[in-house]
C-alpha cells in the first residue's frame, strides 16, 4: 500500500528531437544535395520548439562529420562527398539507416569495394588458416539457406547478414590488423549495399554461385583466381543496383600473378 506521504514518481524526461539525425536522414537520402544550405537556426528553433544552443550543439555534429560547413552570415552549407569523414563511425551509422535511396553515395561505396576487394580475397587466399575457411564456409550455408527460404522479411535479413559476415570473414582471413580492423569501419557501408542488391537482384541463385567461386578459390589456394572472384561478385551487385561501376578501379589495371 502506497503511504500518503510518499511522493508520486518523478515523471521522466521526454527526449528532445535531434536535429542532427533529422538533418542527417535529409542529407543522406539526397533531399539536401552538396551544395545546398540546410535550413536555418531560427528556423529549425521554431519547427522543432527546442532552443538554439540545443540546435547549434548538433550542427556541430554534422560539421565534425564534415557533412556540414557554417559560413558566417549565411547559414551551413552540405559539403561534397569528397568531404565527409565517410569512416566515422557515426557517419557509417547514419548512412546505413538513412543512405538507401541515394545512388551518389552507393556508386561512391561500391568504387571503393572495387578498389579494396579483390587485393583483399588475394591476400585471404594466400594468408587464410583453417579457422577463416570455417567462418566463410559457415556464411556462405547461411547466405545459401536463406536465400533458399527467403519469403518473408526477417528471413531476408538473415540473408543479408550471412552475406555481409561472409565478406567481412574473408577480411579476417587476410591476418593483417589493419584489415580485419577495416572489415568493422566498413561493415555499415557492405551492409547497405548487400541489403539493397540482394532485394533487386534478377537471379538470386549466380549471385550465390559467384560466392561460391570466392570461397573455393581462397580455399585452394589460388589468389589470381580469388581476386578475379572477387571482382565478379562485385560486378553482380553493380549490375542489381543498376550502377556503373566506372573505369578507375585500381583491379582493371593490375596485372595479376
Amino acid at each position: 500500500m502506497t503511504s500518503p506521504l510518499s511522493k508520486p514518481a518523478a515523471a521522466k524526461p521526454t527526449a528532445r528531437p535531434s536535429i542532427a539525425e533529422h538533418l542527417a536522414e535529409s542529407i543522406f537520402a539526397g533531399r539536401y544535395q552538396p551544395g545546398d544550405f540546410v535550413p536555418r537556426e531560427l528556423d529549425l528553433c521554431e519547427r522543432f520548439a527546442i532552443n538554439r544552443s540545443a540546435v547549434r550543439s548538433d550542427l556541430r555534429q554534422l560539421v565534425d562529420a564534415g557533412i556540414i560547413e557554417r559560413i558566417s552570415g549565411h547559414g551551413s552549407k552540405v559539403r561534397e562527398y569528397s568531404e565527409w569523414h565517410i569512416l566515422d563511425p557515426q557517419v557509417t551509422e547514419w548512412m546505413t539507416r538513412y543512405a538507401a535511396p541515394n545512388p551518389e553515395i552507393q556508386r561512391e561505396i561500391l568504387a571503393f569495394r572495387l578498389d579494396v576487394e579483390p587485393y583483399v580475397a588475394m591476400t585471404a587466399a594466400r594468408r587464410a588458416k583453417a579457422r577463416d575457411l570455417v567462418a566463410i564456409e559457415e556464411a556462405f550455408e547461411g547466405l545459401g539457406q536463406n536465400l533458399r527460404n527467403a519469403s518473408c522479411a526477417e528471413e531476408r535479413r538473415l540473408h543479408s547478414e550471412c552475406d555481409v559476415a561472409f565478406h567481412v570473414a574473408i577480411f579476417k582471413a587476410t591476418h593483417n590488423i589493419v584489415w580485419a580492423q577495416l572489415s568493422h569501419i566498413l561493415r555499415p557501408s557492405i551492409h547497405l549495399l548487400v541489403s539493397m542488391s540482394n532485394e533487386s537482384a534478377n537471379d538470386p541463385d549466380d549471385s550465390l554461385e559467384r560466392h561460391r567461386v570466392l570461397m573455393e578459390s581462397i580455399r585452394m589456394r589460388r589468389p589470381r583466381e580469388a581476386f578475379l572472384a572477387a571482382q565478379a561478385v562485385l560486378a553482380g551487385t553493380a549490375d542489381a543496383l543498376g550502377l556503373e561501376p566506372g573505369t578507375s578501379t585500381l583491379g582493371r589495371c593490375v596485372e595479376l600473378p
